[in-house]
């Protein structure tokens, strides 16, 4: 007669299982997160294209670029670019809006991480009337290009 034996798992089995997932979510959290950083940046990036298109088609219209950021949008350099928050849709950045004197004939966007997010330290993100897109890789002088 054979004896009974129940199947299953023996405690070696199973503690290297565990083992084996440890490593692996070691390995892939960190990924993760970077990947997190960058769609959030790429985010931002975005929204300061579509407001400097705005500021372009303000430009246009009055021949100075706004001042304002939260102040609504009525197509001259009286209104804003009516971003009511101050920032980012995903609230990652704080937008900010740096002009010369009225009537203002350069700007530059910028986008900070908001502290306490995943974006902190991550750097600020610009983009002026010439065109020159920055990152400065957490708060570096030097701007790479983006």
């Amino acid at each position: 007669m054979k004896p009974n034996r129940i199947g299953g798992f023996t405690l070696i089995e199973l503690m290297i299982a565990v083992v084996i997932v440890g490593i692996l979510a070691a390995v892939a959290l960190p990924s993760y997160r970077e990947y997190i950083k960058k769609g959030a940046r790429a985010a931002a990036q975005t929204e300061l294209l579509q407001m400097a298109a705005v500021q372009e088609k303000i430009y246009l219209n009055s021949n100075a670029y706004t001042p304002n950021v939260t102040t609504a949008y009525n197509g001259t350099s009286t209104g804003g670019l009516g971003i009511t928050s101050g920032t980012t849709t995903n609230s990652k950045y704080t937008i900010t809006l740096t002009t010369a004197t009225a009537p203002s004939q350069t700007y530059t966007l910028t986008a900070t991480p908001v502290a306490g997010t995943t974006q902190a330290g991550d750097g600020n993100i610009t983009i002026s009337e010439n065109g020159q897109r920055c990152w400065y890789v957490s708060g570096a002088a030097a701007c790479t290009a983006w």
